[in-house]
């Protein structure tokens, strides 16, 4: 395999969360008098994160976008992921063969916050797997897409970002993989919640797939 380490993003990759927290992040738009739709409001945040978006929240909302609104949507969208949330199809077994395959070099470098992050591989079985190399966006000087999170990973396995492998489904998390200096392959299944196949190549990825399941089995053809 040419690559020494693989860096897996979450959200959209491993677990199928986007629906789930859009769908919090809709309703409650809608409750603060910004009607967005929820085709719109997947558009406009998939990949980001909530307070980037503040001068667009606030404009639309005609309200500031507080810390006791963000903990009220951090709570709620921590239910309805505790309550629904399952693995990205395929997802568990390919990280399980990577992890065998690169001897343990794999991390998940999310945008999302920590506590999401940990939550959510915990809640569908990949917690141990990737033990001590969970990284947030939140935690570095810039998250997504700036490189600072994969660079960060990279770091932590000892492994030169120009041989670490992405594996991204925005266009956010795309840049930020390139931005890196590590080849990006674009995951796009289709439907909502993930970037277009064209989206993604635009954005840098070097190759698309759409079943995760077929990772390791690209990896070694």
């Amino acid at each position: 395999m040419k690559f020494e380490a693989i860096l897996f993003d979450c959200d959209g990759v491993l677990v199928d969360s986007e629906p789930l927290t859009n769908g919090v992040l809709c309703t409650m738009f809608n409750e603060a008098g910004w009607a967005i739709s929820p085709e719109e409001c997947m558009a406009t945040f998939i990949g980001k994160t909530v307070r980037s978006e503040a001068a667009r929240i606030e404009a639309h909302t005609g309200q500031p976008l507080t810390d006791a609104w963000m903990a009220e949507f951090y709570a709620r969208r921590n239910a309805e992921i505790e309550r629904l949330l399952q693995p990205i199809a395929g997802a568990v077994d390919a990280v399980r063969a990577l992890h065998r395959l690169t001897g343990g070099r794999i991390a998940c470098a999310s945008g999302a916050d920590r506590f999401k992050v940990e939550m959510q591989l915990r809640q569908v079985g990949l917690s141990e797997l990737f033990d001590g190399h969970v990284f947030s966006g939140h935690e570095m000087p810039a998250t997504k897409p700036a490189p600072d999170v994969y660079l960060a990973a990279a770091a932590a396995l000892g492994v030169p970002p120009d041989r670490c492998l992405v594996i991204e489904d925005t266009v956010t998390g795309v840049t930020a993989g390139v931005a890196a200096g590590a080849t990006v392959w674009g995951y796009a299944p289709g439907g909502t919640g993930h970037g277009s196949a064209e989206a993604l190549r635009a954005a840098g990825a070097a190759h698309i797939f759409t079943a995760m399941g077929d990772l390791p089995g690209l990896l070694m053809g």
